[in-house]
C-alpha cells in the first residue's frame, strides 16, 4: 500500500479552502497545503502551532481532513496557545483539530506523531526539527511540510539531517510561496516496488502576491 493521488479530493479541498480563506484575507499557502493533504487522501494529519500564529493553514488542513475522513491533530506548546487556537478556529466557523499540549517527546504528542500521512511543522518554533525527528510516517508513505522556512533559525537545513535514520526521501522541493515551504515526499515501506510508472500528477498553484504560477508534481 502507498499514498494514492486523488485529483477529485484535491480539487474539492482546494476550492473549499479558497472560500474559507476569504474570511482571513490571506491566500496562498493554506490552499496549496489543503490540496496536497486532500489529494494524497491523508488519514492522519498533524500540524504544529503556537501563540501568535495564523490559522489559515489549520483551516485548510481541517477542510482536507473532512474530505478524506481523516484525523486532524494540532500539537501546541502550552495552554495559552491551545486557547488561542481553538478560539480562532471557532470564530472562523471551523471545527478545531484535536489539540495536544506538549513537546514532541511527550507521550501524547509522540502517539499523535505515529503513523503520520501528512505533517506540517512551523519553522518559527525552535523544536520543529525535533518534531520531524520524532515523526513516524505510515507504511503508505507521507508528505512532510515545513512552513515559514524563511524564518528558520538554523542554517544548512537538510531533510536527512532531521529525519529518523532509514527514512526514504523520494523527492523534495522548496517553494517560494508565502514565507517559504520545504516539502518532502517519504516513500512507502514494505511490499514489492513496481517498475511501472503511472502518469504524472500535477498541482497548479497561483501566488497572488508574487504573480507567479507554480506547478508541483505529485
Amino acid at each position: 500500500m502507498k499514498l494514492v493521488w486523488s485529483p477529485e479530493i484535491a480539487s474539492k479541498a482546494y476550492i473549499d479552502t479558497v472560500k474559507s480563506c476569504e474570511l482571513f484575507k490571506h491566500s496562498g499557502v493554506a490552499e496549496l497545503i489543503a490540496a496536497m493533504a486532500g489529494g494524497w487522501n491523508a488519514k492522519m494529519i498533524v500540524e504544529t502551532w503556537s501563540h501568535g500564529g495564523v490559522v489559515t493553514t489549520s483551516a485548510g488542513l481541517a477542510i482536507a481532513a473532512r474530505h478524506t475522513c481523516g484525523r486532524h491533530v494540532c500539537i501546541v506548546p502550552d495552554e495559552r496557545s491551545k486557547l488561542e487556537y481553538t478560539k480562532a478556529m471557532r470564530d472562523a466557523g471551523l471545527t478545531s483539530a484535536e489539540v495536544i499540549v506538549g513537546g514532541a517527546e511527550d507521550a501524547a504528542a509522540a502517539a499523535a506523531l505515529a503513523e503520520v500521512d501528512f505533517l506540517v511543522v512551523d519553522c518559527r518554533r525552535r523544536d520543529f526539527g525535533k518534531v520531524l525527528r520524532f515523526a513516524k510516517t505510515s507504511q503508505r508513505g507521507a508528505v512532510l511540510v515545513c512552513k515559514n522556512v524563511n524564518q528558520r533559525s538554523v542554517s544548512g537545513f537538510r531533510w536527512h539531517g532531521v529525519l529518523d535514520r532509514g527514512t526514504r526521501v523520494v523527492r523534495s522541493v522548496h517553494l517560494p510561496v508565502g514565507k517559504g515551504l520545504d516539502i518532502a515526499y517519504i516513500g512507502s515501506t514494505g511490499g514489492v516496488a513496481s517498475s511501472r510508472k503511472g502518469p504524472s500528477r500535477w498541482i497548479k498553484h497561483f501566488d497572488e502576491k508574487s504573480g507567479e504560477e507554480h506547478l508541483i508534481r505529485g
